[in-house]
């Protein structure tokens, strides 16, 4: 009896859904696939701007209104004026809202910078910001957990109340410069692209005083320091990343790539909820931020209002900059207690995990895509951009049993020095990253015209992108550099039709 494609992929998918610690679907289905966050996708047969601002279609009207209600307090701007009743923002932080760097829930925007390339500070339209901390030291943790900078934290914040610095109001621990650094990348067949990666610079630190040589010295000059920018990435399909059962995650890490000279590994991670739960161990697998620094939605949502904002909550309620001198000058002006309750902060997160995943645009079954979702998986991108899982349950059903197609691992890759950033996270080397999800990455100019893509945002284009890749994915880069002008464009359109 003859079996069809389709019938085995059927079969393959119900046996799947029912046992979680199956193999993963691993052949060419997956460039056919339209529905990329399962049942609950939002269904666009064109490019919209509002395409990842759709909750997940298959919720109850119920969580559908908790969604909205999520939804606004990820927009609401905070205040730091202690009159107000949005009053919660810094004392130090980097924006005023979530909404404020994820634009339209998706990538954010460098600075613009002129024609002649000078220096440009960052102020509060811009979405990017740096880690900090503090190198070569004996980890205090079992995990390597970075250590903040003496006198600062673990992020640098640009922007201030006004009554924080006196001498330069509004101005956070310290100013953030940047410009460009350019470059060419040539192909074998005379084509070339221009590269560009964002510089950083330092100035007005609060500390900044002058040693006996007469140099200006700031605990930020050291060289034990160390900054890696970061860029806000999209919002879509976060819960179902956490849906993904915890085994896959790991067979993936456990697959023999050597030849390709791939090594993926989890990053294991503070994790805030077993602390306020008090477990014993509070570490668990990491799955988000750009070095798979946080291991749920709720650390990296409530993390992001305390760090990014200021804004404390009861799974972080301490100041940005507590210990700190700089808390000393704006502390009988600090509003007691947390800034936002739990039922808002929980809405927020909920919000966060329902954000559904638009589907690819109607012309997805293109002979060009198609012929380009083959050549992705030839030249290896599928090595790490991993297209398809079923996810486990979640306490949200409607993420639960789902076939997804992220284009993600979830793992740690060097990607080497072109991209490194030299500062460690738990057991993220400098030059490791996350492989970031690939759903939805066709609609970001659509979303935001200014978006760019990689850590720090360097990358105006898929190309650029891809030419950037070093380190593990050297070997792919290079088989899609040798490639003929139209096989490269396909690879192109594949990953734009996304």
């Amino acid at each position: 009896m003859k079996i069809s494609k389709l019938t085995i992929l059927v079969i393959t998918f119900i046996f799947l859904s029912l046992n979680s610690q199956a193999e993963i679907i691993f052949d060419d289905s997956y460039v056919m696939q339209r529905n990329l966050g399962g049942d609950g996708s939002y269904v666009a047969n064109f490019g919209t701007t509002v395409a990842f601002k759709q909750p997940v279609a298959t919720m109850p009207p119920a969580l559908q209104e908790k969604h909205v209600t999520g939804d606004g307090l990820f927009e609401k701007n905070f205040s730091d004026d202690p009159t107000r009743l949005d009053y919660g923002l810094g004392p130090a932080y980097n924006n005023i809202s979530c909404a404020s760097c994820h634009i339209r829930d998706g990538r954010g925007s460098l600075p613009v910078i002129n024609a002649n390339n000078e220096w440009t500070k960052l102020g509060q339209n811009e979405a990017i910001f740096l880690r900090i901390s503090v190198e070569n030291y004996v980890s205090k943790t079992l995990y390597g957990e970075p250590t903040a900078v003496p006198g600062y934290s673990t992020q640098l914040f640009h922007l201030g109340s006004y009554h924080l610095r006196k001498n330069s109001p509004n101005t956070g621990q310290a100013e953030v410069w940047m410009k460009y650094e350019y470059s060419t990348f040539q192909y074998a067949d005379g084509q070339s692209v221009k590269l560009k990666k964002p510089l950083f610079q330092i100035r007005n630190p609060y500390d900044l005083s002058t040693d006996e040589s007469g140099q200006a010295t700031s605990r930020l000059f050291k060289d034990d320091v160390r900054m890696g920018p970061r860029m806000t990435p999209p919002m879509i399909g976060l819960g179902l990343l956490e849906a993904i059962e915890q085994q896959d995650i790991l067979a993936l890490a456990n697959r023999d790539l050597s030849a390709w000279g791939v090594h993926g590994r989890p990053n294991w991670v503070y994790d805030v909820e077993k602390q306020k739960n008090n477990f014993v161990n509070v570490y668990s697998m990491g799955r988000f931020g750009l070095k798979s620094n946080t291991p749920s939605v709720l650390h990296q949502s409530l993390g992001a209002f305390r760090g990014d904002m200021g804004v404390t909550n009861s799974f972080f309620p301490d100041e940005s900059i507590a210990g700190t001198p700089l808390i000393e000058n704006i502390f009988p002006t600090l509003k007691q207690g947390v800034n936002i309750n739990d039922e808002d902060a929980l809405n927020v997160v909920f919000y966060a995990q329902t954000l559904a995943v638009p589907s690819r645009r109607k012309e997805y079954l293109e002979t060009d895509i198609v012929a380009g979702g083959k050549n992705f998986k030839n030249v290896g991108c599928a090595n790490c951009h991993q297209p398809e899982f079923v996810t486990g349950k979640h306490s949200i059903e409607a993420l639960s049993f789902q076939r997804i197609a992220p284009y993600t691992d979830l793992l740690l890759h060097d990607m080497g020095d072109g991209l490194a950033d030299n500062r460690r996270d738990f057991q993220a080397s400098g030059n490791d990253w996350r492989t970031r999800a690939l759903w939805g990455i066709g609609l970001t100019k659509t979303i935001n015209a200014r978006g760019g893509f990689l850590h720090d945002g360097r990358a105006a284009t898929i190309e650029e992108a891809i030419l950037w890749h070093g380190g593990e994915a050297q070997m792919s880069r290079d088989k899609f550099a040798s490639l003929p002008v139209d096989e490269r464009t396909q690879i192109i359109k594949f990953i734009n039709s996304l």
